[in-house]
């Protein structure tokens, strides 16, 4: 297998993390802060079980992380570039939507999309003042 085909794989893994409507539902649920297991199955609707397949296999992936803090165990977004991903393609759709479609739909998706946007720039705030602060501490 050349390198091509190599990188072609792992963007094919990547792109199947999104192939399942309730890892989006999960994804949607952490995009903004971290969530406990018992929090993203309430916020999704979905099962504890099926829940906890997703968020391992998106843990697995890399994708997000994930920390204990006495029995519960939080996970969050590690790869904004899903989020940003994601987004973009909620905007495409939305915005591609024939008129037949209902506008709920469209605006759901278009809800989501904004979702997405500000938890990446509550992303990127956090991480602007941790260096920030880092560099004032270096400086003491």
């Amino acid at each position: 297998m050349d390198d091509l085909a190599k990188v072609f794989e792992r963007v094919s893994r990547y792109f199947a993390l999104l192939s399942e409507p309730m890892r989006i539902r999960v994804l949607h649920a952490i995009c903004q802060d971290e969530k406990t297991v018992s929090e993203v199955v309430e916020e999704t609707g979905g099962t504890q079980a099926n829940i906890s397949r997703h968020l391992s296999t998106m843990y697995q992936a890399g994708v997000l992380t994930r920390r204990k803090q006495g029995s519960f165990i939080y996970y969050g977004v590690a790869d904004t570039a899903l989020t940003e991903i994601c987004r973009t393609v909620c905007v495409h759709i939305a915005s591609s939507m024939e008129q037949t479609d209902t506008a709920t739909e469209r605006t759901d998706l278009m809800q989501l999309a904004q979702e997405l946007q500000l938890a990446e720039m509550r992303r990127e705030q956090a991480s602007q003042a941790a260096m920030a602060s880092a560099a004032v501490q270096g400086q003491a």
